[in-house]
Formats: C-alpha cells, structure tokens, sequence
C-alpha cells in the first residue's frame, strides 16, 4: 500500500512539468501567431499606402545570371507629373549571393555615351529616349557590365519609403550647411534627417565638387538605409516597409520575387557594402560640347578593367 502511494506520488512533478510544457508550448504560438497577423496587417498597410504611386512597368530583357554574382541597375528619377524624365541617380548594385558582399557602382549622369540608335549623349539621356532597356544596353555597350535586373524609385516615394522605415530619421552626418535647390535647409552635423531632408542632402550639388560630390551623398545614403534594414530595432517596420516598397519601387521582379530577395539579403546576416564612382579619378575630363553641353570625356578601358577587378566579373 505505501509503495504505491509513492508511485502516485512520484508522478505528480512529471504531469506538473507536462503542464508547464504545454502552457509554455501554447504561449509560443499565441506569439508567433500575433506576430505573423501583425506584419500581414502591416504588410497589406503599406501595399495599400503605396497603390497606384508608381512609375509604370517597362519591358526589360534582363541579362541570364550567371554564377553567384547578380546585378541590379537601380534608377532614381523626378518625374514631377511628366510622362518622360532623365535618371538623376545611377547605380550599378552587384550581390554575391555565396558571400553576402554587395558592391555599389554609381555612374556620373553627365558621362558622355554612345546611345545604340541615337547620337552620342549624356549617359542619363538615354532612359529619356528609351526607357530601362536603352540605358541598360547602353551600359553594356559602353562597359560590358551584364545587368540582370532593375529597380526604379521615383523621388516622392523615396521620402515616403525613407519615413514608414525609420519614423524617426535616419541619422546622417551633414558634411556643410546646404539648402540651394533642394527644398530643405540643412545644417552642418550628425542629425537624424526625415525622408525629404535625406532625399535633399543625396540630390545637392552646388558646392565646388559638383555632381562628384552629390554622387558620394547619394552613397553615403545608400549605406544608411542599409544599415536601417538591419537594425534590430526597426524590426517591427520591416513588414510596412516591404509592403510599401513594392508599390513605391518599379522592378522586373514578380511581388513574391521582391519578397524573396530581399528576405534572402537581410536572412544572411551582416551585408558588406562597397563603393565606387564611375569614372575613376585620372579617368576623365570636361569638354562643353556642342548641342550636348558640359561632359565627362572618360577613358572607357580604363574604367572597364577597374570595374571588373571591382565587381570580381569578366566583363565583356
């Protein structure tokens, strides 16, 4: 008899412990249930922020991947309500898949080209003329970079993007006071700026250094929005963010495609970014030519052979 009222005994912690399990068990879903129906929910709000926003879809016949290596040709255009535009930023953005690392090439606008079926223009002319395909074939053309697919943001949605991601500004370090131009005043410093304060500093240019100079804030800002994806504290933005931009970014890729990608970067931890501007310095000069206007005169192989050593790809 006491025997097996020290069996009974013995049993009761074990049931207790299966209780616990259970409770803590059912918890943990109740959480990952919340947590899923809270980014549907915030996913659908920011595809839904962002409807009808958007530069329309153009046909484009991206090169085939090959290797671990895939180029995206990223465009930021100010359409301000007109059906055609120039590309005020240009970017050759490059990921290795095996290693995470992804390279940024951004291309000067004013870089003297040769536009397959038109005559010899600025680089940025040619998405005017024809859209992402011309200026995709005639960067392969010019530096036999292979372009996979693209991305195209139009200015007022960059500052939506930039604000559903990070409410709270992004925090940059103002290398002068600016204002000239770009609808904000800026003072010198380290900051938080919100979306059209960012977008004003990346699109400055009238200091000494030009063009050069905005296209090294325009990578300064890439490098911040990077480090804002990542940053565990803008975890609960990400699903809005990531709804927003598929109606604010105009790509080749299909929704889930977007999705995919952008999982698949962020999944794989720590992102390496490094920068380059195109042309290399010692690679180019001014000339104002007729009907065309101030030009960068580049030496093509020059920047063709660093390119390739840059991206870690033969280049044709």
């Amino acid at each position: 008899m006491e025997e097996q009222d020290y069996s009974r005994r013995s049993q009761r912690p074990q049931k207790r412990r299966m209780r616990k399990g259970r409770a803590l068990f059912t918890l943990l879903l109740l959480c990952v249930i919340v947590i899923a129906g809270y980014s549907v929910m915030q996913y659908r709000s920011g595809l839904k922020l962002a409807s009808d926003t958007k530069v329309n879809q153009e046909d484009f016949a991206g090169d085939t991947v090959k290797g671990d290596v895939e180029n995206y040709l990223l465009l930021g255009i100010d359409t301000r309500g007109e059906e055609k535009s120039r590309t005020d930023t240009m970017m050759v953005l490059s990921w290795n898949k095996k290693t995470n690392d992804v390279k940024l090439a951004s291309l000067m606008r004013d870089i003297y080209a040769d536009i397959p079926g038109y005559k010899s223009y600025k680089l940025n002319t040619a998405y005017y003329l024809g859209g992402v395909q011309l200026l995709k074939d005639t960067i392969g053309n010019m530096f036999g970079v292979p372009i996979n697919h693209y991305a195209i943001i139009d200015f007022k949605n960059f500052e939506s993007l930039v604000d559903i991601l990070a409410p709270n500004g992004v925090e940059i370090d103002v290398d002068k006071d600016m204002s000239e131009n770009i609808g904000v005043s800026l003072k010198q410093g380290v900051q938080n700026l919100n979306g059209k304060e960012l977008l004003g500093f990346a699109r400055f240019r009238h200091d000494a250094e030009g063009d050069f100079g905005r296209v090294a804030r325009q990578q300064k800002v890439i490098e911040a929005l990077k480090n804002e994806v990542l940053s565990p504290q803008n975890m609960l933005h990400l699903p809005k963010f990531v709804g927003a931009a598929q109606g604010y970014i105009t790509t080749d890729y299909s929704s889930a495609g977007e999705i995919q990608q952008v999982l698949k970067m962020v999944s794989k931890g720590k992102v390496k970014l490094e920068k380059t501007t195109i042309p290399i310095e010692g690679s180019y000069s001014f000339r104002n030519i007729s009907g065309v206007g101030d030009s960068i005169i580049i030496d093509v192989e020059k920047n063709k052979e660093f390119l390739s050593n840059f991206l870690g790809i033969s280049l044709e």
